[in-house]
């Protein structure tokens, strides 16, 4: 049996190189709001800037606002709007992933309530890192009137 003093060592020692060795944090999250809704819609859309130092992929997005959250992509072809739901979305290293009107967003789907200007929703991201762990961000987002998001990034 170790002395106390080697055992409180050898602890430290075990539990130093063991924070060394996961990944930092490296998710950020910023930019991000949700448009309003008009009366009787049952859906909405949230916007913002994903950055991954390392690389992560975002796999999943809860809400009590929203019975269901899926990640899509628009696009325009032929003069035809094209919406596509994507069943993750990859955070390649070192770049910020926008999520804006026009192109990557995320709809809210099922809403509990309507959405209104002035008010703020909270969001889960779940994201699997590029080693394989998992980590969430909760945010929060601010719900913009119909209009407003001519400023927003």
């Amino acid at each position: 049996m170790l002395p106390f003093h080697r055992l409180c060592l050898t602890v430290f020692f075990v539990l130093s190189f063991a924070s060394c060795s996961q990944p930092q944090q490296d998710l950020t999250v910023s930019n991000a709001w949700v448009r309003e809704t008009a009366p009787g819609q049952q859906v909405a859309a949230a916007y913002m800037d994903l950055t991954s130092r390392y690389g992560a992929i975002l796999e999943r997005v809860d809400s009590e606002v929203a019975g269901n959250i899926e990640i899509h992509t628009m696009s325009m072809e032929d003069d035809v709007m094209k919406m596509r739901m994507l069943e993750e979305l990859n955070l390649p290293p070192g770049e910020t992933i926008k999520l804006a009107p026009g192109g990557l967003h995320l709809m809210l789907l099922d809403l509990r309530h309507p959405l209104e200007a002035d008010t703020e929703i909270t969001l889960t991201l779940s994201f699997r890192n590029s080693d394989g762990s998992h980590q969430q961000a909760q945010i929060s987002a601010p719900v913009k009137a119909i209009g407003n998001d001519k400023h927003a990034h």
